[in-house]
């Protein structure tokens, strides 16, 4: 609630001058229409921008769905000025959220011809402050969050293995990681993958290769121990997300969230 208050106050500033003016006192209502095919996602978000403005929303479908162009997917009701006050920061709210929500299920829908347990996992490369509505986003369009930030797990990626002094060094010390805390590693050939496979990560990340080269690092992965899942990631996008299908257990993309076009959605005083 605090981050869509700021989010409001950021638009409204010292007051809507234009409604202020033009529009009379008085109660009304308004229908949110979605302008495109889309999955909706930020309609309860959406619902407590209203809310904080002392409006009533009617839902009409659930975060999460796919609609066709057209459809109506709420009604607010109270204040006209407060409507038209509020209106573009729930839409943008909307908008984004649903982009996110169309693209990860668009994916998922086209992996999962291939494989039906792949898992299509965001990243962190997300909009800064508005990174919880995004992760969410993912989830309504059925992928997988991945990791919230650099607290909720061990992801040792290129960088990380230079300062250690390489793969083995690097594993050797995530043996001190509490316990609960899965381990990650991004790896660029076998041969670190084999040494990240006997030295028990929980997650191997194969880095920029090739969906054939993917999945020959995975195979000899799951012969050392089957129960390591293995992440494809870089040079991944909405396009050739579905080659790696059948590579790995797990397939992610920053595009989720960096590259996503957004959904169309209009508010309409009734």
């Amino acid at each position: 609630m605090d981050d869509l208050r700021r989010f409001l106050d950021e638009d409204i500033g010292q007051g809507d001058i234009t409604t202020e003016i033009i529009v009379p006192e008085g109660d009304g209502k308004a229908e949110i229409t979605c302008e495109d095919d889309a999955v909706v996602a930020g309609l309860l978000e959406a619902e407590e921008i209203f809310q904080i403005m002392g409006l009533v929303t009617e839902i009409l479908v659930k975060d999460g769905t796919r609609v066709r162009k057209g459809t109506a997917v709420a009604v607010v009701s109270g204040s006209k000025n407060k409507i038209m006050t509020s209106e573009r920061t729930a839409l943008n709210i909307m908008m984004r959220m649903s982009g996110i929500a169309t693209m990860t299920n668009d994916i998922v829908t086209e992996c999962r011809r291939i494989d039906p347990n792949i898992v299509v996992a965001g990243t962190r490369k997300t909009t800064p402050g508005f990174r919880a509505f995004e992760k969410k986003a993912i989830i309504l369009g059925g992928g997988d969050p991945h990791r919230y930030g650099l607290y909720d797990r061990v992801l040792i990626k290129d960088n990380h293995i230079k300062a250690a002094g390489g793969v083995l060094n690097a594993m050797q010390l995530s043996k001190n990681v509490p316990s609960g805390i899965k381990v990650e590693i991004e790896v660029e050939n076998i041969s670190d993958a084999v040494i990240a496979a006997e030295n028990r990560a929980d997650i191997i990340m194969i880095d920029n290769q090739s969906p054939s080269e993917t999945k020959k690092i995975m195979e000899k992965i799951k012969s050392i121990d089957p129960n390591i899942l293995v992440e494809a990631s870089g040079r991944i996008t909405p396009d050739n997300a579905k080659e790696y299908a059948g590579s790995a257990d797990i397939i992610s993309l920053g595009a989720l969230t960096h590259s996503v076009k957004a959904v169309h959605f209009s508010l309409n005083i009734l």
